[in-house]
């Protein structure tokens, strides 16, 4: 896809996604990891922020589980914001040392910390929303995930396009309208690089184990297995918002 095209389809279907819940006069805190999804979502609200005028800061979390990488990956992160005039936050966690005391997962435990962080840095810098880079991508792969696990019909919802996070604070996902194809194109037209967490490749974890081999294996019968899994977790969302 080209750049003319790009910004003639896929980018106005980003700005009406994202402006049913970011208006004039919010402040979003944006989680950057430094990753693809991130980035591009930092990028993104930048030029939205410009024409809707509503506040943007952002916030990397460290985890403390990769050593001189994750600090590489905050360094990056901080001159990012630099260069693109958005305030930028950092917060370390130490996740292992959460999981063994909570007893959890490495993978629930650094959630948990980096959720808690966003939660401290979004009551101090005033947050109305917390803006996370999930894509469809990663909406049909929560769908798969809950299925393995075992879920009631709730679970197959996925991931939520906006929820609560604290009190005046809610979770927003802007980037649930586009693919993770379209968030690399995104990236190459603004010319944006990024970091690469290299535990994105170890299919030890279910997650990535789903996505580097049993979506591939699926959309050798239905290329649009994605998008149907996406379309049924935004359809049972309605669901069961109906019935609240």
């Amino acid at each position: 896809m080209t750049k003319k095209s790009f910004d003639a389809s896929v980018l106005p279907r980003m700005r009406a996604f994202a402006c049913q819940f970011i208006k004039r006069g919010d402040s979003v805190l944006v989680g950057l990891s430094g990753g693809p999804d991130s980035v591009c979502l930092l990028h993104f609200l930048r030029y939205l922020a410009a024409e809707k005028h509503f506040d943007l800061a952002a916030l990397h979390v460290n985890h403390s589980l990769r050593g001189a990488a994750a600090d590489n990956d905050q360094a990056f992160c901080r001159e990012l914001c630099k260069q693109l005039n958005v305030e930028f936050f950092a917060r370390k966690i130490n996740a292992r040392q959460l999981a063994e005391k909570g007893r959890l997962s490495l993978e629930h435990a650094a959630r948990k910390g980096r959720y808690q962080a966003l939660t401290q840095v979004a009551k101090k810098w005033g947050a109305t929303q917390v803006a996370l880079g999930h894509h469809l991508d990663d909406q049909a792969e929560t769908v798969l995930l809950n299925l393995l696990r075992g879920t009631q019909a709730k679970g197959l919802c996925g991931i939520p396009v906006t929820r609560p996070l604290t009190a005046g604070v809610q979770i927003v996902r802007p980037l649930l309208c586009i693919t993770r194809a379209e968030v690399e194109a995104y990236l190459q037209h603004n010319r944006l690089s990024c970091v690469t967490d290299q535990t994105n490749a170890d299919d030890a974890f279910t997650r990535n184990w789903i996505r580097l081999r049993l979506l591939p294996m699926l959309e050798e019968k239905q290329p649009q297995i994605r998008a149907h899994l996406a379309g049924m977790a935004a359809q049972l969302q309605e669901l069961f918002a109906a019935k609240e």
